[in-house]
C-alpha cells in the first residue's frame, strides 16, 4: 500500500501509479462549448500536445472557484508564452461532472464569466450518466452527491498526453509545477 514507503495516502498511491503507468481515458462521448459530440480521446489527439484537465461543476461555490482561478492564471501564462513567440502546445480543459445540469449553454456562460479563451481553454461535459461514472472511476476522480444538489469532490490538475493517457496528477498547490511539467512534456 505504501509502495515501499514512497507514499502514505491512497491519493499518493494513485498519483505514483499514474506516473509509473499512464491511464488511458475511456472513449466516452463529450460535448461542450463550440464542440460537437465526439469521443474524449479524439479531443486530446486534436493538435497533439499536452492537456491540463480539471473536473468541476458550475454550481460549485468552493473548490471549483479555486480551480477556475487557477486555470485563469494558467491561461494567462500560456497566453504570455504565445505573445513571447513560445509555442508550448499546452492547453486547458475543464470537464463538468454534472452533465445533467451543465449543458453546453450553461458551460459557455460560465466559461465567459471566467474569461476562458477557447483557443487555450475548452469546456466540456459527458452527457451520458453511465459514461460519466466510467470516466470518473477510471481517472480516480471522487464525486459524492451531498443530497442538496451539490457535490463533495476531490480536486487536482490531471495531465493528459495526445494519446489520451493521464500521465501525471498534481495537487492544487502545485499549479506552477503542473504547468512546468506540461510545458516540458509538450516539447517532446
Amino acid at each position: 500500500l505504501t509502495h515501499d514507503f514512497a507514499v502514505w495516502t491512497a491519493e499518493g498511491s494513485r498519483r505514483l501509479e499514474v506516473a509509473q503507468q499512464p491511464v488511458p481515458v475511456p472513449p466516452v462521448t463529450i460535448d461542450g462549448v463550440g464542440l460537437a459530440a465526439q469521443p474524449l480521446p479524439a479531443l486530446f489527439a486534436q493538435g497533439g500536445g499536452i492537456t491540463l484537465v480539471d473536473f468541476v461543476y458550475t454550481r460549485c461555490q468552493t473548490v471549483c472557484l479555486s480551480l477556475g482561478s487557477s486555470f485563469q492564471q494558467l491561461q494567462a501564462a500560456l497566453q504570455a508564452d504565445r505573445a513571447a513567440g513560445k509555442t508550448s502546445n499546452v492547453r486547458l480543459l475543464s470537464i463538468s461532472f454534472d452533465g445533467a445540469y451543465d449543458s453546453p449553454a450553461v458551460l459557455q456562460a460560465y466559461a465567459a464569466k471566467l474569461g476562458a479563451d477557447p483557443t487555450v481553454w475548452n469546456w466540456v461535459r459527458v452527457p451520458d450518466a453511465a459514461e460519466q461514472q466510467a470516466l470518473l472511476q477510471r481517472l480516480g476522480v471522487v464525486v459524492i452527491p451531498n443530497g442538496l444538489g451539490d457535490y463533495e469532490h476531490n480536486a487536482a490538475f490531471l495531465v493528459f498526453d495526445a494519446q489520451g493517457r493521464m500521465v501525471r496528477v498534481f495537487d492544487l498547490e502545485e499549479q506552477q509545477l503542473a504547468l512546468d511539467y506540461a510545458r516540458y512534456v509538450a516539447q517532446g
